[in-house]
């Protein structure tokens, strides 16, 4: 019998998979997650035994990595031998989950807001390693697409999903509103709302409360003018577009104040680095399940993560 067969397969080939994989397995703090988790799964009294939670913890997090469903997790595990070695199952006799399984326990992450945790528990680890200051927050939300063509057995869309436009390109879905570190870039603080909802309405609540100064474009104007807007907190909110293009740069003042434009948007555009990362290096272009709460949990989930891969080399060091 091939060894193949038995999933014994001898490939040393370090392929970018692998490579990101053992990236992620030195950078993310597992027993402080595993810890705020353990509580609430099932102790299995009951039925077949269950998973260890670093297991099924590790297996969320590959679905959040590959963008991969939950039938589709239960298929990669069969298929790749490298996808069972990361949660410890990779020996050929080992059982494993099944959809069903690993919907059970990504119900239990989003019942108990699990999700909120894990990112607050990541925020306190990159805090304690320095590589957050916490001085100043950048705030800026995205749009997340829903499909729109698909709908429930009841005939009806997501009531949760909302039309929106922006510029001439009409969306549907929701938004992520995030807080984001001024000086590290790493998020802080993750919000979802539908998709109509200006950004304006959320801006106050992304921030964490010891900044001093916050940094918004042109979409945020009149966020420090709202009730739930802080004292002792500065706004910098980009000038209008169409204002900025009427700047003269022979006058003085106006030359002045196009560089103080040049600055602020220099310190707003470390915003996008998140957006990208969830986007394009975790393929979240497209919301996965129907409702806020769901969705916003993988959000949570998808941007405490992202900021653990923007700083994995930093973090593998301060960990050696």
């Amino acid at each position: 019998m091939k060894l193949s067969g038995l999933g014994l397969r001898a490939s040393t080939k370090r392929t970018r998979r692998r490579a990101f994989l053992d990236e992620m397995d030195r950078v993310v703090p597992w027993s402080d997650l595993v810890a705020q988790i353990a509580p609430f799964m099932p102790e299995g009294k009951r039925g077949r035994p269950p998973f260890p939670v670093a297991s099924l913890l590790r297996f969320h997090f590959m679905q959040q990595w590959f963008t991969l469903s939950d039938p589709a997790m239960e298929e990669a595990l069969h298929d790749m031998p490298l996808l069972r070695d990361f949660p410890g199952l990779g020996g050929w006799d080992d059982r494993l989950p099944d959809e069903d399984t690993i919907l059970r326990s990504r119900h239990v992450l989003e019942k108990h807001n699990l999700a909120e945790r894990i990112l607050a528990t990541v925020n306190l680890l990159l805090g304690a390693k320095g590589l957050m200051l916490r001085s100043g927050t950048v705030v800026d939300a995205t749009l997340i697409s829903a499909p729109s063509s698909i709908k429930s057995a009841s005939g009806e869309r997501d009531p949760e999903m909302h039309q929106s436009k922006k510029g001439q390109q009409c969306s549907f879905g929701m938004k992520a509103h995030i807080g984001v570190d001024a000086d590290s870039g790493l998020v802080h603080t993750v919000r979802g709302t539908a998709g109509h909802v200006n950004d304006v309405v959320d801006a106050n609540s992304l921030l964490h409360g010891q900044e001093t100064d916050v940094f918004a474009d042109a979409g945020y104007q009149g966020a420090h003018k709202r009730l739930d807007s802080k004292e002792d907190v500065e706004c910098h909110v980009a000038m209008r577009p169409g204002l900025r293009k009427l700047l003269d740069k022979a006058d003085p003042v106006n030359a002045l104040t196009e560089q103080v434009e040049r600055i602020k948007g220099s310190i707003r555009a470390k915003v996008e680095q998140p957006f990208r990362v969830i986007k394009r290096q975790f393929g979240h272009l497209k919301v996965r399940c129907r409702g806020l709460v769901k969705n916003t949990a993988q959000l949570q989930t998808l941007f405490a993560l992202g900021k653990l891969w923007m700083v994995r080399k930093r973090l593998s060091g301060s960990l050696a």
